[in-house]
């Protein structure tokens, strides 16, 4: 056989794949790829869920342990240890006459009751004031605490500033927009701040000089926990006569001030926090709703913004007793 006719002979019998075969093939290899992708998506959502929780472990851990740190100095080294709406030097904020200012009656009040302790439904005032911004469709809460340094020895106020020996140190802790956020949407990116001042010996918030130092009292202040949706406060009050003696109460700081009888004083604080993670979340519904310090889901519900991207969120709760307030004079007899 000649060589032209063997390889006509050889080329008359090759073959390719069949039009089965490669949709067989393709087939297959969509589900390899599919099965692929679907790997890849669970492992980005797991890292994403796991970077947001290693966050919120950072918030609970180290912002909320310091918070209960600065709390706890509510008080110190005033020698009056009853601690109300009255009390000179008083632990928790509440009235101008806790700093050493006339009360409202009086002439020459103390004006930004705005940088004192507040809630929902008090009134905003001051530049840097509380305003009650949050990302529910609740006002968030502000806290403000008073000390003097008694320590015998310097110690640094919330914002890093030094507190020197006999400093009446005043510290309001509240939620705001973080530096430099432009966010145009209902959902913001807030911060819980620390602002923190000096009070006059004789009364009233000292002014220090320059005007920047973060010694002077009303500023932005020092971002103390970031990604803050909701800052919630509740007071415990303990009754110290009548039928209530010894009793403790949990109540919003304007429900306080509306007591009359019973004698009431402050003895803890409960702070709630609602906290989100930066990294967004890929395939996972977004919880909305939030139960906090009693209050039902539906008083915390996150405000609706198409814009915003899903985030973890978790909430936590804490209750500091005052260690440097302690209440007297019980009816134990009733």
């Amino acid at each position: 056989m000649s060589y032209s006719h063997k390889n006509k002979y050889m080329n008359d019998y090759q073959a390719g794949f069949t039009l089965i075969e490669l949709m067989i093939s393709l087939v297959l290899g969509l589900i390899v790829s599919a099965a692929a992708i679907q790997v890849y998506l669970i492992n980005v959502k797991t890292s994403s869920i796991q970077a947001s929780g290693s966050e919120l472990q950072d918030a609970s851990v180290f912002g909320l342990q310091q918070l209960e740190k600065s709390i706890r100095l509510a008080n110190l080294g005033n020698p009056t240890t009853r601690i109300d709406g009255t009390t000179p030097n008083g632990g928790i904020v509440l009235t101008g006459l806790n700093i050493g200012v006339p009360n409202p009656n009086e002439p020459n009040p103390y004006p930004n009751t705005g940088y004192l302790t507040r809630r929902a439904g008090d009134s905003a005032v001051g530049a840097n004031g509380w305003t009650g911004i949050s990302n529910t469709n609740t006002n968030s809460d502000q806290l403000t605490i008073q000390y003097i340094n008694i320590t015998g020895a310097p110690m640094t106020d919330c914002e890093g500033a030094v507190a020197a020996v006999n400093d009446i140190v005043i510290e309001r802790y509240f939620v705001r927009q973080a530096t430099g956020d432009t966010s145009t949407g209902a959902i913001k990116k807030l911060v819980l701040a620390c602002d923190a001042g000096r009070v006059k010996k004789t009364g009233s918030i000292d002014t220090v000089t320059p005007s920047s130092d973060s010694r002077n009292f009303g500023q932005a202040g020092q971002e103390f926990i970031v990604n803050i949706d909701q800052f919630k406060v509740l007071l415990g009050a303990q009754y110290t006569t009548g039928t209530n003696a010894g009793q403790i109460i949990y109540l919003p700081s304007s429900a306080y001030s509306l007591i009359t009888t019973g004698n009431p004083v402050l003895t803890a604080v409960k702070i709630g926090l609602i906290v989100h993670g930066s990294t967004p979340i890929i395939g996972s519904a977004e919880q909305s709703e939030f139960a906090l310090l009693g209050q039902s889901s539906t008083e915390n519900k996150l405000k609706a913004d198409t814009s915003s991207k899903k985030k973890v969120r978790s909430t936590y709760e804490t209750t500091t007793l005052l260690r440097n307030a302690r209440v007297v004079n019980i009816n134990t007899s009733l």
